[in-house]
Parts: C-alpha cells; sequence; structure tokens
C-alpha cells in the first residue's frame, strides 16, 4: 500500500469514530430533551422519567461498543498485517453500513429489521476475521 494512503479499513475505522460520536450526541441530546439542561449538566443524582426513544438509543449505543473493540483490532490488524482488503474490505463496508442503519432501525423500534441489519453487521466482523487469519 502506498504511503499516506489509508486503506479501506482505515478508512471506515475512522468513520466509525464519526458514527460514535453522531450515536454519544444523539443520546445526549434525547436525555437533555428527557431531564432538562440541569439534570444532564448536573450529576444526574436521582430518578428522572426517560422516555422510550432515549432508552432506544441508550441500548443502541451499548450494542454499538459491544462489537466496536473487535473492528477496531481487526481493522488495524487487517492493515498492519498488508492483508487489507478482499473480503476484509467488503466486511469493514458491511459492518460499518450495518451499524450507521442500526441506529434509526432502533430508534424507531423496527422490529425483526434491526435484528436483521444487526446480523449484517457481525457478518461483517466474520468477514474481517475470515481475511486475517484466512
Amino acid at each position: 500500500m502506498e504511503a499516506g494512503v489509508l486503506s479501506t479499513e482505515l478508512t471506515y475505522l475512522a468513520w466509525s469514530v464519526v458514527l460514535l460520536i453522531g450515536q454519544i450526541v444523539a443520546q445526549a441530546l434525547s436525555l437533555t430533551k428527557d431531564g432538562g439542561l440541569a439534570y444532564t449538566a448536573g450529576a444526574r443524582d436521582g430518578e428522572v422519567p426517560i422516555s422510550v426513544v432515549t432508552d432506544r438509543f441508550t441500548r443502541a449505543l451499548r450494542n454499538f461498543l459491544e462489537t466496536y473493540g473487535a473492528f477496531i483490532a481487526l481493522a488495524l490488524a487487517l492493515h498492519v498485517t498488508g492483508k487489507a482488503g478482499g473480503i476484509g474490505a467488503t466486511g469493514a463496508a458491511l459492518w460499518f453500513w450495518a451499524r450507521v442503519a442500526y441506529v434509526p432501525a432502533y430508534a424507531f423500534g423496527i422490529p425483526y429489521l434491526r435484528s436483521l441489519i444487526w446480523a449484517a453487521s457481525l457478518l461483517g466482523i466474520v468477514l474481517m476475521l475470515i481475511r486475517l487469519i484466512g
């Protein structure tokens, strides 16, 4: 790979940080809408009624974080071992775009489609792993 050129896997890794920040901001804004600025700016002591959407954003973020470490490790491993590309790149793209689609699918509570999107993201991780160990 040419110096200074990011592999597909590292490009998706960079964009995944943007996605992470977007999910954190969406969850925080939704929580602020529920509890008010004083609640979110403070120590968040006490209970505040959380909307269904805020709860879904929170769970979607937690779900993202469950596979994020594996994605980071695989993207970096594929790049440093010179195995970037092929089904590893396809897997990175599949994981990323599935994770993008997962947020609104979860926020709007779309059953079955959300699960299908989650499975697609997991398949992306598997494709990356196959490329690395293959």
